[in-house]
This record gives C-alpha cells, sequence and structure tokens, in this order.
C-alpha cells in the first residue's frame, strides 16, 4: 500500500542487480511512494544483472558509475542533478564485494590486495559518495543517505571474513561523515544493520543457507525479508525521520538483542 511518504522525492540508489536484491526492491517502493529515481552500478555488474527491466519498470535512468572512480562519481551526481533539474533527496549505498571470500581465503590467510579492494568497494565507497555530494552541493536540505550493512561489524561470524571489517568500517564512516553532513546541510546519514538474505551477493558466503536458517529460528520475528527492508528504507528516506541520524539501525527481527531462543536451545538438545 503506497501512501505518498516520498511525493516530489528524487534519489539515487546505488547496487541494483536483480530482483532479488534489497536496492532492486528498495528501488520499486520508492516509485510507489513517489519518487523519482535514478538507478547505477558499476559497469560490470550493469552487464551481468537485469537492471534494464528495473530501469523500464521505474521509468527511471540508468547512469553507470565505478565507486571506487571519483570521475565517475562526479559523472554520477552531476547528470543526476541534471535529469532531476534539481538536487537530490536521498541516497541508497547498496555496495558490497568480499573478495577474499569470492576466492575462497579464510580470514586468517587473507591477500592483503584482495583486502584493500573489499575495503575499497565495500567501505571506502561510501566515503567517495558523499564526499562527492559534499563538494557538489548535490544533497537538499534534511536529504538522508543510508547504508546496508550487517551485525557481524559488532559479532564475530566467522565465514563472514573480511567483510566484517568492511561493514564496521562502513558504519564508522557514517557517523563520522553523518556529523560533518548534520552541521553543513542538515543531512542525514545511517546503516541499516539488515536480517540476512537470499539476495545473489549473500550466496557467496560459506554457509549461507545454514546461516539464514540459524538468524531465522534466534529472531523473535523471524528474519526481516528485502521488501520489509525497502519498507524502512523508505521510512528513512521520508520526513518522518527527520531527526534520525548517525545511527545503526537494527531491521532483524530482534536478533540483535536474544541472547539465545528457545527453539536454537531445542534443537541443540536433540
Amino acid at each position: 500500500m503506497a501512501h505518498n511518504l516520498l511525493k516530489g522525492k528524487k534519489g539515487i540508489i546505488f547496487g541494483a542487480l536483480d530482483d532479488k536484491s534489497i536496492a532492486w526492491r528498495t528501488a520499486l517502493r520508492c516509485v510507489e511512494e513517489g519518487a523519482e529515481i535514478v538507478l547505477t552500478n558499476a559497469p560490470i555488474a550493469l552487464r551481468m544483472g537485469e537492471i534494464n527491466k528495473l530501469a523500464e519498470t521505474c521509468k527511471a535512468p540508468v547512469i553507470p558509475a565505478d565507486v571506487t572512480n571519483m570521475d565517475d562519481l562526479s559523472n554520477l551526481f552531476n547528470k543526476s542533478m541534471e535529469h532531476f533539474g534539481g538536487k537530490i533527496d536521498f541516497v541508497l549505498h547498496s555496495v558490497a564485494m568480499g573478495m577474499n571470500i569470492r576466492k575462497g581465503r579464510s580470514y586468517t590467510d587473507l591477500d592483503y590486495d584482495f583486502n584493500h579492494k573489499t575495503f575499497d568497494i565495500s567501505a571506502m565507497s561510501l566515503h567517495r559518495v558523499l564526499q562527492t555530494a559534499y563538494k557538489l552541493d548535490a544533497l537538499n536540505e534534511w536529504a538522508s543517505v543510508i547504508a546496508l550493512s550487517y551485525i557481524a561489524a559488532q559479532r564475530v561470524f566467522p565465514d563472514y571474513g573480511e567483510m566484517a571489517d568492511a561493514k564496521a568500517l562502513l558504519e564508522s564512516i557514517a557517523r563520522s561523515f553523518g556529523y560533518h553532513y548534520g552541521t553543513h546541510r542538515k543531512i542525514r546519514v545511517n546503516t541499516i544493520s539488515q536480517s540476512p538474505v537470499r539476495t545473489t551477493a549473500g550466496a557467496g558466503v560459506k554457509g549461507f543457507d545454514g546461516f539464514i536458517s540459524y538468524a531465522e529460528h534466534m529472531s523473535p520475528l523471524g528474519n526481516a525479508t528485502a521488501d520489509e527492508c525497502a519498507n524502512y528504507a523508505v521510512a528513512l528516506f521520508s520526513d518522518l525521520t527527520k531527526m534520525v541520524t548517525m545511527q545503526n539501525l537494527y531491521h532483524d527481527g530482534g536478533f540483535s538483542f536474544t541472547g539465545v531462543s528457545k527453539p536454537v536451545i531445542d534443537q541443540m538438545e536433540k
């Protein structure tokens, strides 16, 4: 059900790959709530994914951008403002890649060149996006920026590997830039720590199916879906959450504050 929460607002969605991705589901909900959007992803992801289908549905242009390339990001923001005829109201950063995980390397045997790329793509890219927008004065006052994180930034999940470090850095950047952007233009920056979701990217994590099942049994409300995360993102993009900034917001059905659940205990006692 639409409520026009984003009527008249304009935003950029990073990272929609296919219809399983949170960015894809968020793009659909933003448009349903009255927003106009621009879609973007790395050129290789555009070739691999199905973003043109989403663009047609959302009546949105697709502007390629490598999040590690400052010229690409400047081009993205400039072309987006040209398309919208003005500044931007919201940005979703849904970008991550664990290079060592993809190569099957454990946390105790990292290739540091891969590690550097992981940090650059998965975390420093948020700083690049925010710095580019800041210098171009591309965001309206009270704009909202969201990046997707995960509780592995705070707790150990052995097979999440280097991505745990990347998410911790991502959250730190959101807090630090959130302060500077807040004092500068009343712009809010938050991260959403989402339940595990069966996305194309998530499938690359070892033991992911078992992990989703565990989280489902641990969470009092069960795992939050990609569509439910999209709803939460819409709320954070809207004017109803204007005073929320620099927060890591858990959207995980209560997983983050549950020590142990009865279903998990029952399973252990079998």
